[in-house]
């Protein structure tokens, strides 16, 4: 992640993106991961880009008999995950997924949940999850897929809203994309993962209200990033705009709409 972006998730963010961004976007997915994760019977698992740790603690009610190391390489995320909960199979760890401090075939599972977007050197990720993964180990992550193909999407709503109040590409406000299977397929190739699978699923994205989906969307994500460095006097107006086009969008009272993502399986 940029600098100036991983800044911004300092420890008021990091509250911010839990509270209210997590619930609505996330934490579908972690299910799905961790019933996935729970197939594969890991007795070692490495999670990178753990973020304030919902795929973690689904994880370890899952594998309740799974050593867990949770990481981010963002030290208050970590320690905002840590004061979420005790969980005793989990162990909480600042680590740079591009250069991981553990030893050759130390994991049967490396996890990572919406963090492979942001790796710099998709390719050289890979590898260091190759290194430490055992040679029948295996990656289990997940990407977002287009979020031009995601309409009623919460955060593709506020990005589109918020680009254009301050003159930006919707998408600069975004994760980078990855999403085509192609190019995936041949990172972790290059990598050295020779069975590769890719699977396209959709989830609900839900908020009590319109207004707590304009909160998590620019409070809580990485537009929020974008408005304090140009313009931090409009983001109350920007939390009010995109409001009213989420209640544009998806009507009065609940907010029930729908993400897409890429779930990847190698070894």
């Amino acid at each position: 992640m940029p600098d100036d972006k991983a800044t911004a998730f300092g420890t008021s963010f990091a509250e911010l993106y839990d509270h209210y961004l997590v619930p609505m976007l996330f934490e579908p997915y972690a299910r799905i991961v961790a019933e996935r994760a729970a197939a594969l019977r890991p007795r070692t698992v490495l999670e990178t880009a753990a973020g304030t740790g919902i795929a973690a603690r689904v994880l370890s009610k899952s594998l309740p008999a799974a050593s867990i190391t949770a990481t981010d390489l963002n030290q208050p995320m970590i320690d905002h995950a840590r004061t979420k909960s005790e969980l005793e199979n989990v162990t909480w760890q600042q680590a740079d997924a591009m250069k991981l401090p553990f030893a050759d075939a130390s994991f049967d599972l490396l996890v990572c949940q919406f963090g492979v977007m942001f790796f710099p050197d998709k390719p050289g990720a890979f590898r260091e999850a190759r290194r430490v993964l055992r040679p029948e180990g295996n990656s289990l992550f997940v990407v977002w897929d287009d979020w031009k193909q995601m309409p009623t999407s919460p955060l593709a709503i506020a990005a589109d809203v918020v680009a254009a109040l301050l003159g930006r590409d919707p998408g600069t406000l975004l994760n980078p994309p990855y999403h085509d299977e192609v190019s995936i397929r041949s990172d972790l190739g290059a990598a050295g993962f020779q069975h590769i699978s890719v699977d396209r699923i959709s989830e609900p994205a839900r908020a009590a209200s319109a207004r707590d989906a304009a909160i998590a969307t620019v409070h809580g994500s990485l537009i929020r990033t974008a408005i304090e460095i140009t313009a931090p006097e409009r983001l109350g107006e920007a939390t009010d705009a995109v409001e009213r086009a989420m209640r544009a969008r998806l009507g009065d009272g609940e907010i029930d709409g729908a993400t897409s993502a890429l779930i990847v399986l190698a070894n």
